[in-house]
């Protein structure tokens, strides 16, 4: 199915055509190498370490610009269109975040993928800390087993901790397990701990196994989250069903390299499925770009298929392939608290503020 989506990229006048339309503006600047100048030595390194020219510039660090270190020095850095978005990016992000409007109702995001390493967890919890950032109230239900959601949240999740385990199973209430993130007031996890390995075993007796989150989820009244995000595990079992049900929006992280296509169909179809038996509110309302790299042609390819596939539904906001995104969970952070400067960090906010976005303007009920 997804090997038929793929079209050759048409490269006219040096600009990326894409089955009609234009490359994004973000995709576009992060191809390496297109600068202005064409010296791809005075181009910082997009793995997040810098050229030879940048790595002399003692105000340069390997991914962050920042204000206290003054202006960029040397035209062959600030020249590039890589270098003049990391500036004007983060001259906005160090000021005072803007407040994002409440949706008319709470939006319950399933993130689905049933392929690994695309990105789901590293989404869930980064758009969540950018919403929470901007004032919004935001809940991440950490529902794959091995917690990496709750990891990178700064959340206690060692096994005895209240968690989503016990949710589902319904020895406590939702509101019982959450904790509120030590780097955001607003912010908040249920977490996974090793039991919920577990789960699937113990629901498939249970009665209405497939709609146990919801019910966890309609019984939580003393919190007014603005928004929920679900992280599931890389597999359709009873967890990512439950998640399914329980969320009127599916939000599907896609990895620009060619494996991350070859489940998106099957996924799809699941989500049919279940739309036509258990959730009839369930849609695909949202897919994010991840691990963008804009030295590979194979980038521009599948950002091409996925938006060609998608329309609109598809962010214009890519996430970029960084080091820093890929290192703050080891440090219990989101990119947002490990690197607020990074380019990891500014597509996650500009993220957050496109779903945002589309939920005021469609009356927090997409479509």
């Amino acid at each position: 199915m997804w090997r038929g989506l793929f079209a050759a990229t048409r490269h006219r006048g040096g600009r990326t055509t894409r089955s009609g339309c234009l490359a994004t503006r973000q995709e576009e600047t992060m191809k390496f190498g297109r600068g202005s100048r064409g010296n791809a030595s005075s181009h910082p390194s997009l793995d997040g370490g810098v050229s030879p020219a940048a790595a002399s510039n003692g105000d340069v660090s390997r991914e962050t610009w920042t204000p206290d270190a003054g202006t960029w020095k040397g035209d062959a850095v600030a020249d590039t269109p890589i270098a003049a978005e990391a500036e004007r990016a983060t001259r906005l992000l160090h000021k005072r975040h803007g407040q994002l409007p409440r949706p008319d109702r709470q939006r319950v995001f399933t993130i689905a993928n049933q392929k690994g390493g695309v990105g789901k967890t590293t989404t869930a919890v980064n758009v969540a800390a950018a919403l929470a950032l901007q004032g919004l109230q935001t809940l991440v239900i950490d529902l794959d087993p091995q917690g990496n959601a709750s990891t990178a949240l700064g959340i206690e999740h060692r096994e005895g901790t209240p968690s989503s385990y016990e949710v589902l199973i319904g020895e406590i209430p939702l509101e019982t397990a959450l904790q509120r993130s030590p780097h955001n007031d607003r912010l908040y996890c249920v977490p996974a701990t090793i039991d919920l390995a577990g789960a699937e075993i113990e629901l498939v007796s249970m009665v209405a196994r497939e709609g146990r989150l919801r019910a966890a989820l309609a019984g939580l009244k003393e919190h007014s989250f603005d928004y929920v995000f679900i992280d599931c595990p890389p597999s359709l079992g009873l967890l990512t069903i439950n998640a399914l049900v329980a969320a009127p929006e599916v939000l599907i992280p896609i990895q620009c390299e060619y494996y991350a296509l070859e489940g998106v169909g099957q996924l799809l179809r699941n989500i049919e499925m279940v739309k036509a038996h258990l959730n009839p509110e369930l849609n695909v309302t949202t897919v994010v770009l991840t691990m963008y790299d804009g030295r590979t042609r194979l980038a521009d390819q599948v950002a091409e298929d996925v938006r060609a596939h998608f329309g609109d539904k598809v962010l214009r906001t890519v996430i970029p392939r960084s080091v820093k995104v890929s290192e703050a969970p080891g440090y219990g952070m989101t990119i947002l608290d490990y690197d607020p400067g990074s380019r990891g960090a500014m597509s996650y906010l500009d993220a957050s503020r496109e779903i945002a976005e589309r939920g005021r303007t469609k009356g927090g009920s997409p479509e």
